[in-house]
């Protein structure tokens, strides 16, 4: 009789990290920054339809990276999630840390019990009052959570990004300042050779923290044309 295959638990997870690891880092980036009114998102994404960056709730907001059908399915359970509870309590009771533990506990369930792991990674982020309000939580495939200050970096070049960040972002930052960081970022770390990203290759938000509800926006090509000078 034959003997039957084994493969230890630890072999299992290191494979399917690195299974996720990989589809992740052929994925373009996306940048995260908190600004002076708010919290910026801007990815290298030409698409119209298909979109990395969306909002969750009233000030809450969603970037991924990763396979497209995933983390849409990510975003619309999140949506709902935030519905259910905001119409069955308050509004006020949707926030982006419970979101963050919810998209946690999906995550690290999906990849401990099916045989093939989400390839995605993902910022939820809440604008707060005030700049000390603002919440940033990066949870990865494994359901692993993060709660990052100033800035967040995800993708294939996430790490080249993350260590520019650390010494060219600083507090009170101007939304052209900040737009501009990211987009120079991602024109210089985004692919194999340099390059100057245009409107038509970029994709981004904003959480305004001056509007009292529905603070999520998006800045069409035109406008991001006139920001980027």
């Amino acid at each position: 009789m034959s003997m039957p295959f084994y493969v230890s638990p630890e072999q299992i997870i290191k494979d399917k990290a690195d299974y996720a690891r990989k589809g992740i880092a052929r994925g373009r980036s996306v940048i995260v920054e908190e600004y002076d009114e708010g919290i910026l998102f801007v990815a290298e994404n030409p698409s119209r339809a298909l979109h990395k960056i969306s909002e969750i709730y009233d000030r809450i907001a969603f970037a991924a990276v990763g396979k497209y059908n995933e983390f849409e399915n990510l975003r619309v359970a999140g949506v709902r999630l935030a519905d259910m509870r905001g119409y069955s309590y308050d509004r006020r009771d949707v926030t982006g840390r419970s979101l963050a533990n919810a998209y946690a506990q999906t995550l690290g369930t999906i990849f401990t019990e099916t045989p093939k792991p989400y390839e995605v990674e993902i910022v939820v982020a809440e604008v707060g009052d005030s700049a000390d309000g603002d919440q940033l939580y990066r949870l990865t495939f494994d359901g692993s959570v993060a709660d990052e200050h100033g800035y967040v970096a995800m993708g294939g070049s996430a790490e080249a990004i993350t260590a520019a960040l650390s010494t060219s972002w600083r507090e009170g930052m101007t939304l052209i300042e900040a737009l501009r960081l990211a987009v120079d970022l991602l024109g210089k770390h985004g692919g194999d050779d340099e390059r100057q990203l245009g409107p038509g290759e970029l994709e981004v938000a904003l959480l305004e923290r001056s509007k009292s509800r529905r603070t999520f926006s998006r800045i069409n090509r035109g406008r991001l044309a006139e920001l980027l000078g």
